[in-house]
């Protein structure tokens, strides 16, 4: 079950002008599952992304990464869940060109003009035409506030969709948010095998739209891990369709913050629930680095932390084996780290200062904080004044039932 994870009602999402949306069955994995979607974007629309590091990236990342670099008029996005399209080399671009092209075709558009998303299985040739027999049915089913569908439609082992949305008033007009993520397993930054597409109707310019989509990854999705595993296949598209006639012209623009606030902490959102729904959680964690001499370091303590198989455990099993937190603090990487300045707190539990147990500390105090569904992990090191955060999930038994299985 998924930590505490909100779904909110269809009539709380809101449709963004410029964005129509398409799901269908292609019956790529399984029958009877919606597992293509399309989304077409009104002319004009500008859209950006952030893509994984992994070097194996897959063949739909390669073609999206291209065809953003050069600029294209991007009209619409492609995306099927059940096939990766990952570790296919040459044929598998070849597969995923031939359903941009059809796409285009059903469309009337450039085949540049579409981006194509793939998540599912590895090293397994893409059933494309399965996907090029869907694509008529998916753009009869082409509507302006599909995304709840398009939710599930993007899931693989995620059991709860994620969607959120949002409307905001700028200087008398209404301006709208409304984004969907996917994600639950090998998750780690860089970025996390999640696909996430967020939409408004401001406009903004499309360079600004580049990097601020760059800077909102890095406050958002950048911030989470499952398992420490970097994807072959993780995506995330900022689109922003300019229909509500709110401009964003720079960064001096004056509805600038406002709006980079709002996609931060709608992609924030998103982001989270990955790790609420993450395979097999229990407990949702939130690990703060705190009096850090550099964001650096904070993050290389931070992720010590939340990769530590010892410490997702002992979150799993709510045990106040506390002393593997400090561990893995003090094998982080800081040289000149001085334990005698680091402090620990689990909750409202001061667990550790001085270099050892904190005096007051007992350990029914950090019972009381482990037995709960959410978990803040505080540390401060002592060194500066800079804090980031990072967000993670416990490890269960049922972790290892779902990779075990996964292609079944």
């Amino acid at each position: 079950m998924a930590v505490n994870l909100h779904i909110p009602k269809e009539t709380d999402i809101f449709p963004v002008a410029g964005v129509e949306i398409g799901v269908t069955e292609a019956g790529i994995k399984k029958e009877n599952r919606k597992d293509l979607t399309v989304f077409k974007f009104s002319p004009g629309t500008a859209v950006a992304g952030v893509f994984t590091k992994n070097r194996f990236r897959a063949a739909p990342v390669q073609i999206c990464e291209s065809r953003l670099q050069a600029g294209h008029d991007i009209r619409a996005l492609l995306i099927n869940t059940g096939n990766a399209n990952a570790g296919t080399g040459a044929d598998g671009l070849e597969r995923a060109y031939a359903t941009c092209h059809a796409l285009a075709k059903e469309l009337g558009v450039l085949e540049e003009q579409i981006l194509p998303f793939s998540t599912g299985v590895i090293l397994e040739p893409l059933p494309c035409e399965k996907i090029i027999a869907a694509l008529p049915q998916a753009i009869s089913a082409l509507g302006k506030n599909e995304w709840m569908k398009a939710a599930y439609g993007i899931m693989t082992t995620d059991t709860q969709p994620k969607i959120c949305s949002k409307q905001i008033e700028i200087d008398g007009r209404t301006v709208t948010f409304t984004g969907i993520s996917k994600g639950a397993g090998m998750i780690r930054p860089n970025m996390a095998t999640m696909l996430g597409f967020l939409a408004t109707d401001a406009d903004i310019e499309p360079q600004l739209l580049k990097s601020l989509t760059l800077d909102i990854a890095n406050h958002s999705f950048n911030r989470i891990t499952v398992d420490g595993d970097t994807s072959t296949n993780d995506s995330f598209i900022v689109a922003a369709t300019g229909q509500s006639g709110i401009q964003v012209d720079n960064t001096s623009s004056p509805h600038y913050e406002t709006i980079k606030n709002e996609l931060t902490a709608m992609a924030r959102e998103l982001a989270q629930k990955i790790v609420r729904d993450a395979e097999g959680a229990t407990k949702f964690i939130t690990v703060r680095i705190e009096d850090a001499g550099n964001s650096e370091e904070a993050l290389q303590v931070a992720y010590a932390i939340a990769h530590s198989p010892l410490v997702k455990t002992a979150f799993y099993a709510s045990d106040p084996n506390l002393g593997r937190i400090l561990a893995a603090v003090g094998y982080a990487g800081i040289e000149d780290l001085d334990v005698n300045k680091t402090r620990l707190w689990l909750g409202d539990v001061l667990v550790a200062e001085n270099g050892g147990r904190s005096p007051a500390y007992q350990e029914e105090d950090g019972q009381r904080v482990m037995n709960e569904a959410e978990i803040l992990v505080r540390i401060s090191l002592g060194r500066g004044d800079v804090t980031e955060t990072v967000y993670t999930c416990d490890f269960s038994h049922e972790y290892v039932t779902i990779n075990a299985d996964y292609r079944s």
